[in-house]
């Protein structure tokens, strides 16, 4: 260290955030976010500038894009060339920029996410949307800033008479903050821009009038709602949903397919399909055989449906949730203004911010213009006085070896002058040149008089600038490409949509053991349980619907058929699969519908209403559905309401019939009384059913069927009427159970 070297104390903290700060300040503007003016970043400004450099025009031939990432890195970015050419590749990509600003030769990569071959190997030029990002560049129109190390100079911003902020969008991460902004359409774009032109009160709703949303280079469909998207170009932040384009392909005989023409934007179409082919593999996917990706230069992918009687909108709605075949793009209009800050606009505040910039331009270009006039005119008039004493000229130029003072002298001409009438030639000094001469002052005349108006009234620079716009919409407006969908209905998937249906026979044993057999088992007789266990339930069902489970404590708990253990075996306890206390034990089963009404029985002459809705639950531990007033109260049973009217038998032999109407709809309760019992008396049994159709008893010895039941029809929670001569005790009503075959002659809570 220097003996004069000053060393000074600071706090550790400080310094650190300083540090920090200042790091985090270069990323923020030199790296990560775009300029609201130009859209552009620096790497992205500087190889279109060092393209313009090596004459890469629209028109000329191509050059290796080696040359082109040599030449950026070398004299104005000084980072890793990969960088430089990844950022070059991804302007030159038509499916990642709507509006591509390289015109790339070779392989620049593809949208199934392919990589672009080494630089070595790549030609590139700039495209017209670029020669207009750099028009006027040579006219003063920007400034122009030291490159990093001060050999040469490179513009601050690009002119950008084409509007590429908005139209190409940008993204980025940075210290703490990130961008994202989508692209629009250049037409809706400039429409936009017209628009606040000639009303400069516009608001965000009313430029959406113009620029309806983003159109990205993929298409597809975008199904934000209007509001939604107000809000996004009204706060600078949100998320869009995309969707993929599909159309249903009609085959012979009935048959279909899905043909699947664009994706989202920034979705690779090989992981897509990876993604959907894994799903069928993997079984989670039921509505589907196969995926093709039939794929040229259009985007073709073909889904082959498992049926033809399936819902393609169904179809799709699943993979509209399970893929990428609907995406997210996150919105966040976050920008680095003309005053070098960051800062998050809304949707007319970008247009306003690229609108200014663009007076900037054409003031600095108008007033370029004008001062080249003045300079022009200054040297006409010495070549008008030439000519008007030419033999002078010649005969001083002859006669003195610096004839510059003489002639300054003798005509009153400035330095400039004299020199430029020295560096005349002598074929210009004809005498017909004299008439050209005048020409030319009065037409630079009256275009310095047209820019001066110009400069001197905003309006009028206004409407040269409305004319500009308009030629930019002609020269560069295309049709649009994403669809603006209304928001789509949704069409909700239940579990038992993905499952292909199947006939199965849920089994559940006495003892709480359950398992499914393929098919409507009818012969019961056949199926094995362990030990001295036995049959409590057979349900006839769809390996696509659900099965819920009721217990004696009153807790229903459900699953999907298609779940339960299946084989030849014993099955599995259900305490495998659901959190069932000890000592709670499930006494009935059945196939359950959401809308379908059940009807609750307990066996204390309890009963309500309830949706099958309210019974089903995701929960292990299930869901309490049915209460009781007593604590040594339990559940008779379940059934589906069947008819008008509830009969319900006692065990002291009473039936009575009442309206169902009386028995409240709850999703959960202890219900009202059903009848009326005496101290110690149980509830043998209690159906629905329709009064005209009458009701069948079983006695245990015979099935009777009984249609005049006039006589035992009373309000609820009254006594009722003795059974008919013959009936027992243990009288129950047959076929209650529905599609449920119940052990023996009918389930009566004996079992516990």
């Amino acid at each position: 260290m220097a003996d004069d070297a000053i060393v000074e104390e600071a706090p550790l903290r400080y310094e650190l955030e300083s540090r920090y700060l200042a790091y985090a300040l270069s990323t923020i503007i030199s790296r990560s976010l775009p300029d609201v003016r130009d859209g552009l970043k620096p790497v992205h400004r500087r190889i279109l500038f060092a393209m313009r450099a090596l004459r890469l025009e629209p028109t000329t031939p191509p050059k290796k894009s080696a040359r082109v990432v040599g030449d950026v890195i070398g004299k104005f970015h000084p980072h890793g060339d990969q960088a430089a050419y990844d950022a070059m590749v991804r302007l030159a990509q038509d499916f990642a920029s709507r509006y591509p600003l390289v015109d790339g030769q070779g392989n620049f990569g593809n949208i199934d996410g392919d990589g672009a071959a080494a630089m070595r190997y790549t030609e590139a030029r700039l495209t017209k949307v670029a020669w207009a990002m750099l028009e006027d560049l040579e006219k003063d129109t920007v400034d122009f800033i030291d490159t990093y190390d001060g050999s040469m100079q490179e513009p601050a911003v690009l002119p950008a008479r084409f509007p590429n902020l908005l139209a190409n969008g940008s993204s980025g991460i940075a210290v703490g903050m990130s961008t994202s902004i989508p692209p629009h359409n250049v037409g809706e774009i400039i429409d936009a821009a017209i628009r606040l032109v000639e009303k400069p009160n516009s608001t965000v709703a009313d430029l959406m009038t113009c620029l309806p949303g983003p159109d990205f280079p993929t298409g597809g469909l975008l199904v934000s709602g209007n509001e939604e998207l107000a809000k996004i170009y009204q706060a600078g932040r949100g998320s869009l949903r995309l969707r993929a384009r599909w159309h249903k392909e009609e085959l012979k005989r009935g048959a279909w397919r899905i043909i699947v023409t664009e994706i989202p934007y920034q979705v690779q179409k090989s992981r897509l399909i990876e993604r959907v082919a894994q799903l069928i593999i993997d079984k989670k996917s039921p509505f589907l055989t196969d995926i093709r990706d039939e794929s040229d230069e259009e985007i073709r992918i073909v889904l082959e449906p498992r049926s033809s009687r399936l819902d393609p909108e169904l179809v799709m709605a699943y993979l509209f949730k399970n893929s990428d075949m609907e995406s997210r793009f996150t919105v966040n209009l976050n920008v680095i203004t003309a005053q070098t800050r960051p800062e998050v606009m809304d949707i007319r505040g970008m247009l306003k911010a690229w609108l200014d910039h663009r007076f900037i331009i054409h003031t600095r270009r108008a007033q370029y213009e004008l001062n080249r006039i003045k300079d022009r005119l200054h040297l006409l008039s010495a070549y008008l006085i030439v000519h008007l004493n030419i033999d002078e000229v010649i005969a001083i130029i002859k006669e003195y070896d610096e004839p510059a003072p003489v002639l300054m002298e003798r005509f009153g001409l400035d330095a400039d002058q004299a020199e430029a009438i020295l560096n005349m030639r002598l074929r210009n000094l004809r005498k017909l040149e004299e008439i050209s001469i005048r020409q030319e002052i009065e037409e630079k005349e009256a275009r310095a008089e047209v820019l001066r108006a110009l400069l001197a009234s905003e309006k009028k620079m206004w409407q040269e600038i409305k004319k500009e716009l308009r030629q930019t919409k002609k020269e560069f407006a295309d049709p649009r490409r994403t669809t603006l969908a209304d928001t789509p209905q949704v069409i909700s998937l239940k579990p038992e949509d993905l499952v292909q249906r199947e006939p199965v026979t849920v089994i559940l044993s006495r003892r709480g053991w359950v398992k499914t057999i393929k098919g409507h088992e009818d012969q019961l007789d056949r199926v094995r349980f362990k030990g001295e266990d036995a049959l409590l339930q057979a349900i006839q069902t769809y390996n696509n619907e659900t099965i819920t489970f009721v217990t004696t404590s009153g807790k229903s708990f459900s699953i999907l058929a298609d779940k339960l253990p299946s084989g030849k075996g014993f099955g599995e306890p259900l305490t495998v699969t659901f959190d069932i206390e000890g000592g709670d034990r499930v006494f009935w089963a059945m196939e359950t519908n959401l809308e379908q009404e059940y009807f609750v029985v307990t066996r204390m002459g309890q009963g309500f209403r309830i949706k099958g809705a309210d019974l089903i639950t995701n929960h292990r531990s299930g869901k309490q559905a049915i209460s009781f007033k007593k604590p040594e109260d339990y559940p008779l049973h379940l059934h589906p309401v069947k008819g008008s009217h509830v009969a319900s038998i006692s065990r002291g032999r009473m039936l009575l019939i009442c309206t169902l109407d009386e028995f409240p709809l709850l999703s959960k309760g202890k219900g009202v009384r059903i009848q009326r019992l005496t101290k110690g008396e149980l509830l043998v049994d209690a159906t629905t059913f329709n009064l005209d159709e009458g009701i069948n008893l079983d006695s245990g010895k015979r099935t009777r069927h009984i249609t005049e039941v006039e006589s035992w029809v009373g309000m609820r929670a009254s006594k009722g009427k003795m059974l008919p001569h013959g009936f027992l005790s243990g009288a129950v009503f047959v076929g209650t159970g529905a599609s449920i075959l119940v052990a023996g002659k009918g389930y009566t809570g004996e079992l516990f």
